[in-house]
């Protein structure tokens, strides 16, 4: 057959860095050094993509003083009493692009090279950011130029995920994936702090510095992306262990015992080959495990993301204590948030690979959260230690099943073994998922600023609505999983109970 002849390929060159430094080729480097480079590399990506992401959230409190003595602070269009509703408004346009993106960005990085693909999305998240910023000096007080900055902004943002999520798979096998992807996705946190750090520190040479700083840093890493990044080992000639290799971009390095088992069904040349193409948008949605998953995400990310969008604002005007903190104060103590965050995204992992259950780890996490949310918002103005204390916890427990759900819950149902393999709907699986997450994401911190006028006890009360119905629609996937335990003589008595 013809299609046979010519197999549509990703393999490409080595990256141009390696003309550089060709002492980075095989067999100068093994296979170890180039995982752990892939992943410091992805890591560095998406952190600086949160990192770019979180300056809107520092600066809110500047735009949109609300309740400061100093009546003639603030920033039009943001500065009068509608101010929190159009930073809500700001970030729905940005996460609203994000999430259309996401699904388009998805479906694209599983037809052409991602590097490429990921060096755009973070050169044109790191300029817009940078524009976004130098509306400060350009004293523009258009509503529309902020709002038209954050969409384009958010589509180059969504670009990101689909392309750590899809290399990542093509390096790393399901032994331990968990816990990896959990280490791994710390990132999100880690770029948050920075962000957060960052855009705070500067905050008070005037606010576009809060956004040109981490914009520059996205430009820098981009650069490092583009010259060393390799999108799977077959592109400097490397091959995964057999009992490691199970997807790769183009599916072509499978696990031997799904060869033989397509072999002992019979299947021939040309089914083999057609499981290599990438797989359909509607067809990745008909998979076991990725509508639950999805909306699971799409409530989890709200209160992520209302927390991401919003604490820094929240903390500038809640007394801790009986005092009101300054911005660059609540800025930085809203890291601690994200210091849980990278805390519940190893632990989440590492439980789910002891016990083998994503769902089950994810409805424990969203369980416990909910008492975590209300005790921060009852205790947490108590004193600064309890502040801490419970926004830490409440930050563990909210980014736990958040974390497990985007990485090793997505590479696994983009790779599990109805599709035979086919790592070709690594990306767009990824995408499907995040991005019916981040328009959750786009709702919560719209909600946010809306619901904010009217006291922040309506605020949490939204939050703990959606982490429970979160944990509601695993429900069937948890009794699934239980189940399949019990068949194998494990959790008898947790299988009793809930059959």
């Amino acid at each position: 057959m013809q299609e046979l002849e010519t197999p549509p390929t990703q393999n490409q060159d080595p990256p141009p860095g390696f003309n550089l430094f060709p002492n980075l080729k095989p067999p100068n480097k093994t296979l170890t050094f180039h995982q752990i480079s892939v992943l410091f590399l992805t890591f560095l990506a998406y952190a600086s993509f949160h990192a770019s992401r979180k300056p809107p959230s520092i600066v809110k409190s500047v735009l949109s003083p609300q309740d400061d003595d100093n009546s003639h602070s603030g920033w039009a269009p943001f500065d009068d009493s509608h101010g929190p509703h159009r930073l809500g408004e700001l970030d729905l346009a940005f996460l609203s692009a994000y999430s259309v993106g996401m699904y388009f960005s998805g479906h694209i990085g599983d037809q052409i090279n991602l590097r490429v693909f990921l060096s755009v999305g973070m050169v044109g998240s790191g300029v817009f950011t940078v524009v976004f910023g130098l509306g400060y000096w350009w004293n523009v007080h258009v509503l529309g130029f902020f709002v038209v900055v954050q969409i384009v902004c958010g589509l180059f943002q969504s670009i990101g995920w689909p392309c750590v999520v899809a290399v990542m798979g093509n390096w790393f096998g399901k032994s331990k994936r968990g816990l990896i992807m959990g280490a791994w996705n710390s990132h999100t946190s880690v770029g948050n702090i920075v962000g957060s750090v960052v855009a705070s520190s500067v905050l008070g040479f005037g606010w576009g510095w809060s956004f040109v700083l981490p914009g520059i840093l996205i430009l820098v890493v981009a650069a490092l992306v583009y010259l060393f990044l390799v999108v799977c080992p077959e592109d400097i000639g490397l091959e995964l262990m057999e009992k490691e290799v199970e997807m790769s971009v183009e599916g072509e390095a499978l696990v031997n015992s799904e060869k033989m088992e397509m072999e002992g069904v019979g299947l021939d040349e040309g089914e083999n080959f057609e499981s290599k193409a990438a797989i359909g948008f509607l067809e990745a949605w008909r998979l076991p495990g990725v509508v639950q998953f999805a909306f699971c995400l799409f409530f989890s990310k709200l209160v992520a993301y209302t927390f991401l969008y919003w604490l820094p604002f929240y903390l500038r005007h809640t007394a801790v204590a009986g005092v009101h903190l300054s911005h660059k104060s609540a800025g930085i103590l809203s890291t601690i948030f994200d210091v849980g965050g990278v805390g519940g995204g190893v632990l989440a992992g590492f439980i789910s690979d002891k016990i083998e259950a994503r769902a089950v780890t994810s409805v424990m996490f969203l369980i416990l959260s909910i008492p975590a949310l209300v005790c921060y918002r009852i205790y947490g103005s108590i004193s600064m230690f309890a502040n801490v204390l419970l926004m830490f916890v409440s930050g563990l427990l909210v980014n736990g099943p958040y974390s497990l759900i985007t990485t090793a819950v997505a590479a696994d149902l983009g790779t599990q073994s109805t599709i035979t393999g086919n790592s070709r709907a690594l990306a767009t699986v990824t995408a499907i998922i995040d991005g019916t997450g981040s328009v959750g994401a786009a709702l919560g911190p719209l909600l946010a600023g809306y619901i904010s006028t009217r006291g922040w006890n309506s605020v949490f009360f939204m939050l703990v609505l959606s982490l429970s119905i979160a944990g509601l629609l695993l429900f069937q996937v948890v009794k699934s999983e239980i189940k399949g335990k019990q068949n194998e003589g494990r959790w008898l008595w947790l299988g009793t109970w809930l059959m």
